[in-house]
């Protein structure tokens, strides 16, 4: 029951959100935002609390593909929930709310069993990794959204849907943002593998290693760009997206093998 009750109220919050940003709701806006928030409120807890469920088995972590991805939508739900306190992001966060919706209904998902019933400390480098994909991933939309939207204004495509999306300045500061969150929090990760994991350059786990080390790297530079150059624009999120392809490929593309067409356990 809460698989379908969760994902129907994220995109019932998440519509409420984006309508409050047109022109046509602009009396009924502040109503419309606190009820979505409301909802949405009540969707994460609901979310967080069946994923703790789904994952904690034992004393092990059942870490399965589904699982994976809706660890990502509860980040989604939670970035939406505080980009939703400023009014010109609230129709970006309708879209993240939505994406939430379809990974919430993830959970449990799986063709394989992948319990990971180590220490400790394989689990929290596990986690922390995890929640870096995350925060990147929120990024990745991020960036995709403004991307559109830039698009949409050099093509002098104005209309009531522009009021979905907040000024380009805003978007880049959150991406950046978010960059600098995940950045650290991929660092952290990498770096309790290298403390915490037998020989992470072993043949089952090097493509994983150095995909991520390259990820790392790419990141890192586009901060740099940021904060010495000023980097912006395209060029700057085009960059931030290939350093996502290549952590999507270290994490996800190496698990799909393993889990789907190997059926082989993570970890």
């Amino acid at each position: 029951m809460f698989q379908i009750t969760i994902p129907l109220l994220y995109i019932i919050a998440g519509t409420g959100l984006a309508l409050s940003r047109l022109p046509r709701f602009a009396s009924r806006s502040r109503v419309l935002a606190l009820v979505a928030f409301l909802l949405a409120f009540i969707a994460l807890l609901a979310h967080a609390r069946l994923l703790y469920t789904m994952i904690v088995v034992g004393g092990g972590l059942q870490l399965t593909l589904g699982n994976s991805a809706s660890i990502i939508g509860v980040q989604l739900a939670v970035i939406s929930l505080l980009g939703s306190l400023e009014e010109r992001l609230r129709g970006l966060c309708g879209g993240l709310l939505l994406l939430a919706a379809l990974l919430a209904a993830l959970t449990g998902m799986s063709t394989a069993n992948t319990e990971i019933a180590s220490g400790w400390q394989l689990q929290a480098h596990i986690l922390i990794s995890l929640f870096a994909y995350g925060l990147l991933a929120v990024g990745a939309i991020v960036a995709v959204f403004g991307l559109i939207q830039e698009r949409r204004l050099h093509s002098a495509q104005l209309s009531g849907i522009n009021q979905l999306f907040a000024p380009l300045e805003t978007t880049e500061r959150l991406l950046f943002g978010i960059c600098a969150a995940g950045f650290a929090s991929l660092l952290l990760g990498v770096l309790s593998g290298f403390l915490f994991v037998d020989n992470l350059f072993a043949q089952h786990l090097v493509h994983k290693t150095v995909l991520s080390i390259v990820a790392l790297v790419l990141f890192g530079v586009l901060l740099a760009g940021r904060w010495l150059a000023g980097w912006r624009g395209r060029r700057a999120v085009w960059l931030y997206l290939w350093g996502f392809i290549v952590l999507c490929l270290a994490y996800f593309g190496s698990r799909y093998v393993l889990e789907i067409v190997l059926g082989r356990q993570w970890g």
